[in-house]
Formats: structure tokens, C-alpha cells, sequence
């Protein structure tokens, strides 16, 4: 039986770990070529040996996913190793918490580069890639529930998760002349290595949330597989909300 993913190329920011990993594992063992990308150079190798022992044709490559040259270099190299690019999706970001009457400028800097620049110039890219392949495409930003509801502490993060899915609509006149689809998802509170760190996380989440858990990174990942499969070729400009009904009613956990 041909995998769903079957001819399909990918490229993945931020997949060392977390969410841009799941989705990766899971794109690659559902037939497609991927290249993952992490600034962590261990994290990163680390990551495609487990998805290459599986069974998983991937390309690792670290590097700054907000550096507009090395975005360039993703797309180039995805494509010399792989023979074209179909799928993008800009996971790589950044959380930096703070009150906003003291938030530092090299903080909103930094947030702003990797998660509004450093998804624009992929898109970009990636886009070009595929208009001179002439057989369309998928690109996917990851945003939050943060772009939808204030969260304390986050005005940075949230403004520039809301940015990402106005960014999508606004591509989606630009992108559609040639097949190429462009949504967002907003995951809500996800189990990570890196926010179960924090012992109360899971607890507190799952108080306040109303389907009693907060997602897991395959919850996530099956949403934005769905959104770059053959199955959604007509949906864009869209964003899907992954948060067990958090932003229906929003709880704070403070």
C-alpha cells in the first residue's frame, strides 16, 4: 500500500525535539523525504538517527532557522538531496517570558527574528522553490493559542503567534495561482521534554482543560500532517486550534 506521504519533501524547523520531531518521525515513516533542521547540532543529529533506524529517509542539517542565508541553504540543500520540495513547515521558535513594562528590546528582538522572520523568509524560500518546480505545495506556521487569548507574561510570543496567522491569509492571495497551500495550527499547552520539566505543568493544565489533559505532541502532529497531506489540497489560509478547549474558555494557570 503506497504511504501518504509517498513522493513528498519536506523540510522541518526546530525538530531536534517536542512537536517538530513527532511530526517529522511521523511524516517520514508515512513515506515522504525529510530534512530537519535544529540549532542544536547534537539534538538535531540525534534526532534523524532515531527516525533513520525506524526506517525514515531523512537529512539532518543544523543551523539558525531566523538567519535568512542559512533559510536558503535549507531549501537548497532539501532540494539537491531530495530532488525537489513540497512541504515547509516553520516550527522553530522562541518563548521569552516577561511583564511587558520591563521587557528588554534584545528579548523582543529575539522573539521577533525567530518566530516572525525567521518563518517569513521560509515561506519565501520555500515558495520559490516550488513555483519553479511548477507543481504546487504545502507550507504550514506553527502558531499558538497565545495568538488568541492574552496570557500573562507573553505579549512578545502571542503577538507574534497572531502575526503568523495573519501572515497566512495574507499569502494565500499571493501563493494560490500557483497550488500552493498555506495555514497555521495553534497548539495550547503540550507535553515536551521541555515543559515537563516543570512538575506541576501536567497538573495544572489538565485542571483547566476542558477535555482534562493537555495535548501530546502526536495530538499536534496530526493536525499538521492533515494540513500538508493530499487530503487538504483545498484548504488555505486557515488556522486549526489544538488545545482540548482551553480557548473556549481560558483558564489561567496562575
Amino acid at each position: 500500500m503506497t504511504k501518504k506521504f509517498t513522493g513528498q519533501v519536506a523540510i522541518i524547523t526546530g525538530a531536534g525535539q517536542g512537536i517538530g520531531f513527532e511530526i517529522a518521525r511521523q511524516m517520514a515513516l508515512n513515506g515522504a523525504e525529510i530534512l530537519i533542521n535544529d540549532i542544536n547540532e547534537t539534538l538535531v543529529n540525534e534526532a534523524a538517527a532515531r527516525i533513520a533506524v525506524a526506517g525514515g529517509k531523512v537529512y539532518p542539517l543544523a543551523g539558525d532557522a531566523a538567519d535568512v542565508d542559512f533559510i536558503q541553504k535549507m531549501v537548497d540543500t532539501a532540494a539537491q538531496q531530495f530532488g525537489k520540495l513540497t512541504i515547509s513547515i516553520a516550527n522553530a521558535g522562541i518563548t521569552l517570558y516577561g511583564d511587558f513594562l520591563n521587557y528588554p528590546p534584545v528579548s523582543l528582538q529575539n522573539v521577533m527574528n525567530l518566530n516572525l522572520q525567521g518563518s517569513f523568509f521560509l515561506a519565501q524560500k520555500a515558495a520559490q522553490q516550488m513555483i519553479k518546480q511548477h507543481n504546487g505545495g504545502s507550507i504550514l506556521f506553527m502558531s499558538s493559542v497565545t495568538g488568541h487569548q492574552a496570557h500573562k507574561d507573553l505579549a512578545a510570543y502571542g503577538m507574534t503567534k497572531a502575526a503568523l496567522e495573519m501572515l497566512a491569509k495574507s499569502l494565500v492571495v499571493e501563493l494560490s495561482p500557483y497550488q500552493i497551500t498555506i495555514n497555521t495550527v495553534a497548539p495550547g499547552a503540550t507535553l515536551t521534554e521541555r515543559t515537563t520539566e516543570d512538575v506541576e505543568y501536567k497538573n495544572t493544565w489538565s485542571r483547566i482543560t476542558p477535555m482534562g489533559r493537555p495535548a501530546t505532541v502526536e495530538d499536534v502532529a496530526n493536525a499538521v500532517l492533515f494540513l500538508v497531506s493530499p487530503e487538504s489540497r483545498h484548504i488555505t489560509g486557515q488556522n486549526l486550534v489544538i488545545d482540548g478547549g482551553w480557548t473556549a474558555v481560558s483558564p489561567s494557570p496562575y
